[in-house]
């Protein structure tokens, strides 16, 4: 890719650009920051229960760490584009290199969640298996790509979607986010289809088919490597890598965190794995040891040691996007700048097999995936029969039922597949305790009127 045109201020909605004292990048970030699908995501799991006596982390407070660890990895990456490709870049890639990588990195960070819906990973799996278990029904009613997007239902594909769709009544171009932004945040370029025939062997994918054309034009702006037409496959944009490192860092460690503040896991469990990490990178044990003395604190003590895993981890990822540079820009990289790291360091690879062990094994965590996936296959339930129902054919229930969408969601005139997506666009977006306050209330469960 020529680092000259993989980037761009153009935006979705064709909104031109304005005079401003920001730049259109740092605009992305602010519109993300003021937007509802954002502000939904401070009620939305992120691994444990929400809300409960003891704070921890979800969806918004994840993104945005996630998206202060992006800033520093696209600041310093920024710089090194700049000062490495000095005479290949105009005097605008330079400045956009220097003073705008970071800002580009820490939006897409921030919006890198929207679009995946209450309840965790448990709420894309009730989405993509509510299809799967309904297929007799419901198959016949759609095209082949449709069908692949809504059984294989993907947070990372609802995100274009959330941010860059005109639901009715509202804007064209959704968030209006510039090209850039959007394809730093597709991790998987490519229609759902494309698992199925077999031609990729990627889990996911990154756009629906109905955002495909605006995904094509995201693709053109910023110069993305096409390896396949039909159906459409991309290679990753660079500064995917930048945004997934982050996540990876933040969800790797903060989780770990997180645990020990609800006595999931042990203080010298937690301190231990933490410190042997830190010593992998031969850093100066006993100073950080030292440090410990001094903080009595067992939170305050762990949360000392976090930071110093992060950083860490951001000077290896750093240093992993730099090593393979070359085979990032031509589309090759085949694993993730963690996932790198990862294989040569013992430490990372206990406390990722101890997470899984003791967290994500947990019972509260179980159990809030179990409730929330009953609950996310419930709804789909009550509203997508009856949508599907030509009007005429719509019997009270149905008609009732319907009473509870909110217009912008409603595409009466569109397609079964379009009207189906309304109700996702709906589903998906509730919060923890929208969505439970809403299946209790439609269930019987709790009936009385409140406002």
């Amino acid at each position: 890719m020529n680092l000259n045109q993989i980037f761009t201020s153009q935006r979705t909605g064709n909104n031109p650009n304005t005079v401003a004292s920001r730049t259109d990048f740092q605009r992305d970030f602010d519109r993300i920051i003021f937007s509802s699908a954002f502000r939904r995501l401070q009620n939305k799991t992120q691994v444990f229960p929400l809300p409960g006596s003891v704070f921890v982390h979800n969806r918004l407070t994840h993104s945005l760490e996630v998206s202060s660890v992006g800033r520093s990895l696209g600041s310093v990456i920024g710089e090194f584009i700049a000062e490495n490709n000095k005479s290949d870049l105009t005097e605008e890639s330079k400045n956009f290199y220097q003073h705008n990588l970071g800002n580009v990195i820490a939006a897409a960070c921030l919006c890198h969640d929207v679009g995946n819906p209450a309840f965790g990973h448990s709420g894309e799996d009730a989405i993509a298996s509510y299809f799967d278990k309904n297929e007799n029904d419901l198959k016949p009613k759609f095209s082949e790509k449709e069908w692949a997007d809504l059984v294989n239902f993907e947070g990372n594909a609802n995100a274009i979607r959330v941010l860059a769709h005109q639901q009715q009544g509202k804007d064209l171009g959704g968030t209006q986010l510039t090209f850039t932004t959007l394809a730093s945040i597709a991790k998987y370029p490519c229609e759902a289809i494309a698992k199925k025939k077999g031609i990729i062997h990627r889990k996911k994918f990154g756009f629906f088919q109905n955002e495909k054309e605006t995904f094509l034009e995201i693709a053109k702006g910023v110069n993305l490597i096409q390896e396949n037409e039909e159906p459409y496959i991309f290679k990753r944009h660079p500064f995917v890598w930048l945004v997934e490192a982050a996540d990876d860092i933040c969800y790797n460690i903060i989780d770990m965190e997180d645990a020990h503040r609800l006595g999931i896991i042990s203080n010298a469990d937690c301190e231990n794995l933490f410190l042997d990490l830190i010593e992998s990178e031969n850093q100066d044990i006993k100073k950080v040891k030292d440090k410990l003395v001094a903080i009595s604190n067992d939170n305050e003590r762990v949360s000392y040691l976090r930071a110093k895993v992060i950083n860490a981890l951001i000077n290896k990822s750093i240093e992993s996007f730099k090593t393979n540079f070359d085979a990032i820009l031509g589309g090759n990289l085949d694993k993730g700048l963690l996932d790198i790291y990862r294989d040569g360091n013992k430490a990372l690879q206990e406390i990722e097999s101890y997470s899984i062990a003791k967290i994500y094994n947990h019972k509260a965590v179980v159990e809030i995936e179990n409730a929330g996936y009953n609950v996310m296959y419930e709804l789909l339930n009550h509203f997508i029969p009856s949508i599907l129902k030509p009007k005429d054919e719509r019997k009270s229930y149905d008609r009732m039922a319907l009473k509870l969408l909110p217009q912008q969601f409603v595409y009466e005139e569109g397609s079964d597949y379009q009207k189906v997506l309304g109700v996702i666009d709906f589903v998906s977006g509730m919060t923890d305790n929208y969505a439970t306050d809403l299946y209790r209330k439609i269930k019987g469960i709790d009936i009385g009127m409140t406002m």
